[in-house]
């Protein structure tokens, strides 16, 4: 399952604002919860359905929307009381089964096979759970029930809010087939224009088109596409990196990141700050899982569970980096998040039928640099592409 606030900041401030004693619940308006217009960051974060209808668009200015809709009211975001919101609806989720993935501040999966035995039908439940949440924190979800992940996120954004949908393997050609392919989850602007200019305009056609043909333009990303397109989705739902469970760190950009050398320095920062924390806790981490913000507020998150344990920096860049690559569509971006999971004491390697020995990785040298900066200081020794680089260890 998928779950989805419905228009998260603006439902979460109606919320606030509501329990304040405020006259008007401002998702029954023409609002928008914006950033500050003294500074660049004046841009639509969320909009009232109302506002919608009049053309209001998210990440567009607020003089733009005001052209839109005259009797538009703003209100600006209340970051500290959405985590708090947020914390809330997880700690509802979580009373049912610890097998959830949060995706963003506002969305996670459920695994729900595995809770399948206690709860029984899975649109009851949902049911069940939408109901919970909005009578106990006051905003609505859309649930997304399909055979995997992607299938899933693909449901909850079918008609909202407040809505539930499937999207079984057998509903994969009814139900998306005939859309655009820039409603394709994980498939951004970029991708979709190249599509069309390849007249690959459905989900249908993708899912139709030959892979030989397709590697001429996007090589190893062919078959990917297709299988997406096809509703062919085998990534595991990963429990939420907490400080018991995993490591993670992520960081949020006053601008956006755009070319592809400024990005991957910041995430082998990023990669920097886990993995030091990592070999400082003696574990080792199965799962390695990247997260990104495009400029329009869209999350994307890609993890993968490795068959050796690793603590390495450089070994877990080289999985973030091929991640990375993996979900980024060339949209600018304004969040970067690494994170590791699956941890374990033991780094012992598993040899295949093919191999005469398994040696461990080598981090001795990474114990060394991470002895000197926990002595002298994080900036007493770092990586040439670094040296100009200082993102902090905030954790998840």
């Amino acid at each position: 399952m998928h779950i989805d606030v419905n228009n998260a900041f603006l439902s979460w401030t109606a919320v606030l604002l509501l329990k304040k004693g405020y006259p008007v619940d401002i998702r029954t308006i023409e609002s928008v919860i914006g950033g500050d217009e003294t500074i660049r960051h004046g841009i639509v974060l969320a909009k009232s359905p109302i506002a919608k209808k009049r053309g209001v668009k998210t990440a567009e200015t607020l003089r733009e929307a005001r052209r839109k809709c005259k009797n538009l009211k703003v209100y600006p975001p209340d970051y500290s009381w959405y985590q708090k919101m947020s914390k809330a609806m997880f700690a509802i989720i979580s009373k049912y089964t610890p097998d959830f993935e949060i995706l963003s501040i506002d969305e996670c999966f459920i695994d729900y096979t595995k809770v399948f035995n206690l709860y029984g039908d899975p649109l009851k439940f949902a049911y069940h759970l939408k109901e919970e949440i909005f009578q106990k924190l006051g905003f609505t979800v859309n649930i997304g029930i399909a055979n995997n992940k992607l299938c899933a996120k693909m449901a909850s954004d079918f008609e909202k809010p407040n809505k539930i949908h499937t999207l079984w393997e057998e509903e994969v050609p009814l139900k998306i087939y005939d859309l655009p392919v820039i409603e394709l989850y994980g498939i951004g602007k970029k991708t979709a224009q190249k599509l069309q200019e390849l007249n690959i305009l459905t989900i249908g056609q993708l899912a139709n088109t030959s892979e030989e043909f397709l590697k001429k333009y996007f090589k190893n990303q062919a078959s990917v596409l297709i299988q997406k397109a096809q509703g062919i989705d085998y990534s595991e739902v990963v429990a939420d990196v907490s400080e018991s469970k995993g490591i993670s760190n992520s960081q949020t950009f006053s601008y956006n990141l755009i070319e592809k050398e400024s990005i991957l320095k910041n995430l082998q920062a990023l990669v920097e700050n886990v993995s030091a924390s990592l070999r400082k806790s003696n574990r080792y981490a199965h799962v390695i899982g990247v997260t990104i913000r495009d400029k329009n507020f869209r999350n994307y998150s890609h993890q993968k569970k490795v068959l050796n344990a690793i603590c390495s920096s450089d070994e877990i860049f080289k999985v973030v980096k091929e991640l990375f690559f993996e979900i980024w569509d060339e949209e600018p971006i304004r969040l970067l998040a690494v994170s590791l999971g699956g941890l374990t004491s033991s780094g012992q390697k598993q040899l295949s039928l093919f191999e005469e020995e398994a040696p461990l990785e080598n981090t001795e040298l990474d114990k060394v640099v991470d002895k000197l900066k926990e002595q002298y200081g994080s900036n007493i020794i770092k990586k040439a592409s670094l040296v100009n680089n200082n993102i902090s260890k905030k954790y998840d």
